[in-house]
């Protein structure tokens, strides 16, 4: 507990740094403030990019989307925090594509090394660096990085806004400073003077409050504790606006199919569609068509009507066999990178016992709750956009592009967001829905991807495949020696975005695998890059989401080939690397009641895996119920460094293991003439209601640096469910979906 000490103990100086949430150090225009875009409307005043006073309360501009996880709740709750205002007196919306909005924590997860074993100087370096994401503009939510980079960005800004209204009432009242105090969003004077912040906030706005001080956590009024969501009443009344609850004045819905193939079209028969009743346009998108009706059940009704020639399926692997034959021929290069390499990898220790095993995971479409939509709307003055988006500034930079304009003429409205996991990230839906306005200028046009289309054209989570060679002695391990194959995500995704694919190691490649907090002498992990030309991008915990099955599973085979208990021997071999991952398996082992032994007919499976600065342990209990499996119970322990909201933290816990139990049991796609063949749940079906375990969750607050949360419970889902189902069974799952080989209770 002593490290929430730590983290908050820091002073700040105002002004060129406190945006930006760090010390002051680096290239002068790296450190420097970007502008504030702001321009808010009489009666209310800026007093930065991320706050604004007026009659009407305080509203925090949010440059971090909420897709579900909370992220304006906390991020307003760090605001209030500072500022002495309830929570409920916070308005939070999104904020414009602006540079002043790039994510100051997103850059830092490329520096090379494992993370768990930083140094001080290399966390401050970490923070230099991540201000060089305002040179690329990464204005991006993701990574886990939305509370990184507002822990004490929005604190600082806080207490300077504060500070800055208490100084302008020094002045206007002839008072010093450190005589008046601030309480429930007013400034108060030695006799009892109340000024509100909306009566100060014009003569504060050009205030330079110099040094502030963030305060200690046991004077914390609303962080550290669970606080009533901000969205959910919008969203339990249906008031909350989502991209396809957006309704503009006389617009039109339309409807998209494209090439199955990602190939091209070759011709296509409108004539039916043509006439259907309500249907107004016909779009020629490039490689397929769009229809503009009414209403979107008749676009996707005329879509379907359109009768289409697509061309000739593209060259490269078709199949899904032969696409995992590519990724195999992967292992016969080069390693693109050698993250980890302890000792001697080569070599067999004497007596140890050697073991080998190779495991292969799918590719796996994000399957948003909310299918792909945007609103694009074509006026005199240039572009408006409404969707919901991870990348604002390169949505809008792609939009107009293709709407052939300057940035500056596009306007992004982000809107909530039905599920993101990384494919809201992407720009392709928001660009066919600025190509389909083109087609009538003056007109909103609101394009929903079927399902089908959705899932048929993803960018899927890459299929790889990694071969695990290790050895136990006396009861421990002393070699892992890991090597994983598969198309890279980071060249593909960045090239999307800007243009132009990043060379050298691809440490996201092999993240969770390489830099595991576990204490073994000879450990080497190396990552070959496929050539394979499928779309790929960012899926929920990107590369732990299947490294850390290889990973655990992997450490799992090796406890049980050095006849150990497979809990006691993770804690034995993480004790000495890093406390907090010890401590992860430590509350599992108590919640679960690990040692006092599990009901007959169950089993128990454990895994813990390290990823986005913060390490998670799940163990997972199972049951025979005639002859199929169905999952009992579930514990879940995370140590997040600061629990700033445990409601959200716990909740963001259970649907990241969700998530991930989804994709373990379930999901998979596969391709036949390059087309995914799984078009909707029915095909690809995550976990349903009635196979959801008991969970109990405990969040530990050890380690010394905040952590990520949104996407850190699904990497040990699947590997604690294996190794729970191999306890049951006795049978070893190296491939997932483990539906392929075992049944489940539905």
């Amino acid at each position: 507990m002593a490290s929430i000490g730590k983290i908050a103990r820091r002073t700040f100086l105002f002004g060129s740094v406190a945006i930006l949430g760090g010390a002051a150090f680096g290239a002068w225009y790296v450190a420097q403030p970007p502008a504030n875009p702001l321009d808010p409307p009489e009666g209310e005043t800026a007093m930065n990019p991320f706050v604004v006073i007026g009659d009407g309360g305080i509203t925090l501009v949010a440059p971090r989307a909420e897709m579900g996880q909370g992220t304006r709740t906390t991020w307003a709750a760090l605001l209030a925090e500072e500022l002495d205002v309830d929570l409920a007196h916070v308005r939070v919306i999104h904020g414009p594509p602006a540079q002043a909005y790039y994510n100051t924590a997103m850059l830092a997860e490329a520096l090379p090394g494992k993370g768990y074993d930083a140094s001080e100087m290399r966390n401050n370096f970490a923070e230099l660096v991540g201000r060089a994401g305002k040179l690329l503009d990464l204005q991006v939510t993701g990574g886990s990085t939305a509370m990184r980079d507002g822990f004490e960005r929005l604190r600082v800004l806080g207490a300077a806004t504060r500070e800055a209204l208490k100084e302008a009432a020094a002045r206007r009242l002839d008072v010093d400073r450190v005589d008046l105090t601030t309480e429930a969003g007013a400034v108060i004077a030695p006799d009892g003077t109340r000024i509100a912040y909306a009566d100060l906030a014009a003569e504060a706005a050009g205030i330079d409050p110099g040094e502030v001080v963030l305060r200690e956590p046991a004077e914390w009024r609303l962080l550290g504790r669970t606080q009533p969501r901000l969205d959910v009443p919008a969203k339990s009344t249906g008031t909350a606006q989502f991209a396809i609850d957006v309704r503009l004045p006389d617009m039109r819905f339309a409807a998209l199919r494209r090439a199955p193939h990602r190939g091209g079209m070759a011709a296509y028969d409108d004539r039916q569609a043509a006439r259907m009743p309500g249907v107004e346009r016909i779009v020629d998108v490039g490689d397929g068509i769009a229809v503009i009706a009414t209403n979107t059940w008749l676009a996707q009704q005329a879509a379907d009507a359109v009768r289409i020639d697509w061309a000739e399926i593209p060259p490269g692997p078709a199949t899904t066999d032969e696409m995992f034959a590519a990724i195999e021929a992967g292992f016969d290069s080069d390693p693109n990178s050698t993250m980890r390499d302890d000792g001697d990898a080569d070599s067999l220790p004497d007596g140890a016992v050697e073991i080998t095993a190779e495991y292969r995971t799918p590719f796996l479409a994000h399957a948003t709750m909310e299918p792909m939509t945007a609103t694009a709307w074509i006026t005199p003055d240039g572009l408006r956009l409404w969707c919901g988006n991870q990348a604002p500034i390169f949505t809008r930079d792609a939009c107009a592009n293709e709407a052939g304009i300057d940035p500056e003429q596009v306007e992004v409205n982000t809107t909530l967001m039905g599920g993101g996991f990384g494919r809201r990230g992407e720009l392709d839906f928001s660009v066919y829905a600025t190509r389909v306005a083109k087609a009538v200028p003056g007109t909103p046009v609101q394009l929903t991807w079927s399902r089908e289309e959705d899932m048929t054209h993803d960018f899927y989570r890459p299929a790889s495949i990694a071969r695990m060679r290790g050895a136990v002695k006396d009861g421990r391990p002393v070699l892992i020696d890991a090597a994983v194959s598969g198309p890279s995500v980071s060249r593909q995704a960045l090239d999307r975005w800007t243009g132009f694919a990043p060379g050298g190691a691809d440490k996201g490649h092999v993240d969770a695998l390489f830099n595991q907090p576990y204490a073994v002498p000879n450990y080497r992990v190396r990552g070959y890059l496929a050539d394979l030309d499928v779309p790929i991008g960012f899926w929920r915990s990107v590369g732990a989401s299947h490294n850390g099955f290889y990973h655990e599973s992997f450490v799992d085979e090796l406890a049980h080939a050095a006849g150990a208990d497979p809990l006691q021997f993770r804690m034995d071999a993480t004790y000495d690397e890093w406390e907090p991952a010890w401590r992860v398996l430590e509350a599992v082992r108590d919640l679960s009641g690990w040692d006092a032994g599990k009901p007959e007919g169950t089993g128990r499976g454990v895994a813990m895996v390290y990823s986005f600065g913060t390490p998670v342990a799940i163990v997972i209990e199972v049951q025979d119920q005639d002859a199929a499996i169905r999952l009992t119970r579930a514990w879940i322990a995370a140590d997040p460094g600061v629990a700033l909201d445990p409601g959200i933290i716990e909740a963001q816990l259970t649907g990241g293991m969700v998530y991930g139990l989804s994709a373990a049991i379930g999901e998979e796609i596969t391709f036949d003439g390059r087309v995914a063949q799984q078009k909707n749940f029915p095909d690809y079906e995550p976990l349903r209601m009635t196979q959801m375990p008991k969970v109990e969750t405990r969040i530990l607050q050890v380690q010394d640096r905040i952590g990520g949360i949104g996407e850190v419970g699904t990497p040990p889902a699947a590997p604690a469910l294996a190794n729970a189902i191999f306890d049951l069974t006795g049978e070893r799952a190296r491939e997932l979906p483990l539906r392929k080989r075992f049944d489940f209770v539905i």
